[in-house]
């Protein structure tokens, strides 16, 4: 097993493991990991907890069709969550607190920031924050979609040194170890490259949204933001008691690079795009090699319809290079492309600054 060390970590756990069959909470698996949790907390190492598992807690409670609708599902994730809620904090003697979040409060900055500064608050309380996709609420555009990536959010975002995936096997094998009796589990992962993603199969539960696809997912963009991330099975019990004694009984993704700022991660994985900024050979010698700010000058064509303060890809050359904040919208940069800063005001009659991309609300790509 490998060794590793943690002083604040995000641990996901699925549906699976909440409710076993489906129809409602189980403490079968939850007491193990209740107990690690506790063990942990007790050496003086923060823990937040990204739980699924509110859908089928409450499948049993709502009338359905085989095929439930989306208010249906909604309305099993309304009763569910609470009943989940409930489940995780019988097993503790400290305050559980619930956070439930979409993808649009991540993208928000203020948004993102107050729940960055109320989880902190929460930790500093000693409550044990407990965050899951506010299924009661949000629909495909607004959804994250799976809480493995959710937890790869979380963890980046409250700048967490480890991510801890909770999966249905012991974590990534050679080949797909339900079919294949020769698979060899994988104990260490230096870094994550095609071959270890084609290793991934499809979601192996009926219940869940994620299959080990979407956890090698969460677990690189973790460790090239400088995250550690173990995907072990939330199965066993004894898979709790190494954790506890830090060694890792999974797959140990190591980290590739060093810890990159909140700020950093927001840009580069949480907001999405919503046009281009086609720029010169200068601009971009200004933007890669001098750290510069976009300005009008440099921009030759807009692409897409986006707002000031929306997110945007700025293209040199047919390739995405940078991603970062427009403080135009598409329709005034049409205007501005290619004047000096100067020109802007007397161009249309305002103007938000001299540059359209500053470089503090940019990231190379």
């Amino acid at each position: 097993m490998q060794s590793f060390s943690f002083k604040r970590a995000v641990l996901k756990v699925g549906s699976a493991l909440i409710s076993p069959d489906g129809q409602g909470c189980s403490g079968e698996y939850v007491l193990p990991i209740a107990k690690f949790i506790s063990d942990s907390r007790k050496q003086g190492k923060e823990i937040i907890l990204v739980s699924s598992g509110s859908v089928a807690a409450g499948r049993s409670q709502v009338k359905s069709r085989q095929r439930p609708t989306v208010a249906e599902k909604q309305a099993m994730a309304s009763i569910g969550q609470t009943q989940m809620m409930a489940n995780w904090a019988r097993f503790f003697d400290f305050s559980c607190a619930q956070m439930l979040i979409t993808i649009d409060d991540l993208n928000d900055r203020r948004r993102y920031i107050n729940f960055k500064n109320t989880l902190n608050a929460l930790l500093s309380n000693q409550a044990l924050p407990i965050i899951n996709e506010n299924d009661t609420i949000a629909v495909d555009e607004i959804k994250v979609g799976d809480n493995d990536n959710l937890a790869a959010h979380v963890a980046l975002a409250t700048q967490a040194d480890t991510l801890i995936i909770c999966s249905d096997v012991d974590g990534l094998f050679t080949a797909n170890p339900r079919i294949d009796s020769s698979a060899k589990l994988i104990s260490y992962v230096e870094n994550i490259d095609e071959h270890t993603l084609s290793l991934a199969g499809d979601a192996g539960s009926s219940l869940g949204t994620g299959g080990m696809v979407t956890k090698l997912q969460a677990a690189q963009k973790c460790t090239k933001s400088g995250v550690q991330t173990m995907i072990v099975s939330g199965l066993k019990a004894s898979a709790f008691t190494h954790l506890a004694n830090e060694q890792c009984p999974g797959t140990l993704f190591a980290a590739t690079s060093k810890a990159s700022s909140a700020r950093r991660h927001w840009l580069t994985h949480t907001i999405k795009v919503k046009g281009q900024i086609i720029i010169d050979e200068g601009a971009y010698n200004a933007l890669l090699n001098k750290g510069a700010s976009l300005l009008a000058v440099g921009i030759t064509q807009v692409c897409g319809q986006f707002t000031n303060n929306d997110a945007v890809e700025i293209c040199f050359e047919g390739k995405a290079i940078a991603k970062g904040i427009s403080a135009y919208s598409a329709q005034e940069l049409g205007q501005i492309l290619g004047l000096g800063s100067k020109e802007i005001e007397s161009t249309l009659g305002f103007h938000y600054g001299e540059e359209v991309v500053h470089r503090d609300n940019l990231v190379s790509m």
